[in-house]
């Protein structure tokens, strides 16, 4: 039998050009000039080897991907450096603009990305906003733990429970069930209150509100 037979033989049984490529010797280009015709199912030895092949390819790109991931941290770790005090308050003013409240008179922020809470936090450090003002409300659903979120968003923003206010359910039909597996800990809801000090009231919302327009232009 030549190798052109045993080519056709052995696709016909069901193997991939790289198996037959193999077994051989023919070149992969003539192996599909000469079976392009010939009737092909994969059998259980080929299917095993696309989904090895599949999954080996997989795997390749996921380490493409997170060595592209680390490249960009290194760049962004590099070009950003050690934040300043003026980089947080620049920071901070900009993401007032995107998250904050318009509302007048009234201080807030609201997300559920404790990353930004934390910025957020870091500003109100930065202009001279002391923690005890900060009161925190939890927004979340009736499947929540919220013993759970509290403790969560207290070990990450450093608010004792004392200044938690009582949390928010949100009850509408059919809103849990779409949010099912979202916002495990809830939307965190930060206030600053004046508590008898206007500096940290309406005088701290007019401040900001010019630190948004001169940003602004």
């Amino acid at each position: 039998m030549n190798a052109k037979q045993k080519a056709i033989e052995l696709r016909q049984a069901g193997y991939s050009y790289r198996y037959i490529h193999e077994k051989t010797g023919l070149a992969k280009s003539t192996l599909s000039y000469h079976l392009a015709t010939v009737p092909f199912t994969p059998n259980a030895y080929t299917q095993k080897e696309k989904k090895q092949a599949q999954q080996k390819s997989a795997e390749t790109k996921h380490r493409q991907k997170v060595s592209r991931i680390n490249t960009a941290e290194q760049i962004a770790q590099k070009e950003i450096g050690k934040l300043s005090k003026r980089d947080i308050f620049m920071a901070g003013i900009a993401l007032y603009i995107g998250e904050g409240s318009k509302t007048q008179n009234i201080v807030r922020l609201v997300n559920s990305d404790v990353r930004v809470i934390g910025l957020f936090l870091r500003w109100l450090e930065v202009i001279g906003v002391p923690l005890s003002h900060v009161k925190a409300r939890i927004h979340a659903y009736p499947t929540t733990d919220f013993k759970k979120a509290q403790e969560y968003w207290s070990n990450h923003t450093h608010i004792p429970a004392s200044q938690f206010q009582s949390p928010c359910i949100d009850r509408r039909q059919g809103k849990d069930k779409k949010r099912a597996g979202t916002h495990e800990w809830g939307t965190l809801h930060l206030t600053v209150g004046a508590r008898g000090n206007s500096a940290f009231g309406s005088a701290l919302s007019r401040k900001i509100t010019a630190y948004m327009d001169l940003l602004l232009g």
